[in-house]
């Protein structure tokens, strides 16, 4: 704990010995994320040097570290209760990539970037050699521009816009001071960060900056929370939605091209439901589960989670099930 009342940890392997540098960092991380190594990468040195500041409901991270690919998996988020926003600021590096469950292909990002994630939906990350900000924050504070949180996960701040400069300086300015801050002042130039930060993806989002960007935000929600209020009906598809709704079929396409379209969305969130229910539910038959959330079969149910999670439904069951005997 510093003087001023901010939690704070530092976390370095420097001192440990080089084939157990990696396998720290992984300890390290391992209640939220999973690293991908190769076997050859567990047996060199390896650099992380982390700086953490737990701030009231946030928590802020300065780190470098060599190159790593990490993942969030549906089965890791099945098994903890992370269930907050996560913005990741590079501040250097020119190839780092992502993918997301929605798009299934990888994108690339640079240094200046900032990527958002929610922490309930799977994430694959290969990341280069870089000094990088984590800042993350609790969802509800993200719902006067979106609604449903979650809409923000795999978005990314182009790191050419001003507005995107200014959060990075921003945010490297705060975790360089925190020791000498006041707990309230550094509360209250967090609070004022994250709203920047939302403002700015709910810009890139079109769901801000307008009237006619509020519109589309209430109408975004609309569409949402009728997915979420119809997902059990087997006819439920973007034709169903677009006639039920009386919306251009145009403004659906545009309101869901990031996550890969009405449709893609739809199945994700039958299938981020039946996760759920797999491991919350284990009484239930998986076909069942299959059924509730709007699938005609059961063998069409595991070939879609399969597909999607690369892992069957009875094996993320089965796997959860030793997970919680294990402990």
């Amino acid at each position: 704990m510093l003087a001023n009342g901010i939690a704070y940890n530092r976390f370095d392997v420097a001192g440990l010995p080089p084939q157990q540098q990696l396998l720290a960092y992984w300890e390290q991380l391992g209640h939220v994320i999973e690293l991908v190594p190769s076997r050859e990468q567990v047996r060199q040195p390896f650099i992380c040097i982390n700086d953490r500041y737990d701030i009231g409901e946030f928590r802020m991270s300065d780190t470098y570290t060599d190159d790593v690919v990490f993942e969030r998996t549906i089965a890791r988020i099945s098994r903890d209760t992370a269930r907050s926003i996560g913005f990741t600021i590079f501040l250097d590096g020119e190839a780092h990539s992502v993918m997301t469950h929605a798009k299934k292909r990888e994108f690339t990002l640079c240094g200046g970037s900032v990527l958002a994630n929610d922490l309930e939906q799977p994430m694959h990350v290969r990341r280069q050699a870089c000094r990088y900000i984590t800042l993350v924050a609790p969802p509800n504070l993200l719902r006067h521009v979106f609604p449903d949180p979650g809409a923000i996960h795999g978005r990314v701040l182009d790191p050419s816009k001003p507005g995107t400069r200014l959060i990075v300086q921003r945010a490297r300015t705060l975790v360089e001071n925190f020791r000498y801050m006041l707990f309230e002042d550094a509360h209250r130039r967090l609070t004022d960060l994250v709203e920047l930060i939302v403002a700015a993806f709910g810009e890139e989002a079109g769901l801000s900056g307008s009237k006619r960007a509020v519109g589309r935000a209430l109408m975004f929600d609309h569409v949402r929370r009728y997915v979420r209020a119809n997902l059990q009906e087997y006819e439920l598809s973007p034709q169903s939605v677009i006639e039920s709704l009386g919306l251009p079929r145009s403004t659906i396409y545009r309101m869901f091209e990031h996550e890969g379209g009405l449709g893609a969305y739809i199945q994700h969130l039958r299938l981020r439901t039946a996760a759920d229910d797999l491991v919350r539910i284990p009484i239930v038959p998986i076909k069942d589960i299959g059924y509730s959330v709007g699938f005609k079969s059961a063998a069409h149910f595991t070939r879609a989670f399969q597909h999607a999670y690369e892992i069957t439904p009875k094996e993320m069951r089965l796997n959860h099930y030793r997970y919680r005997h294990a402990e």
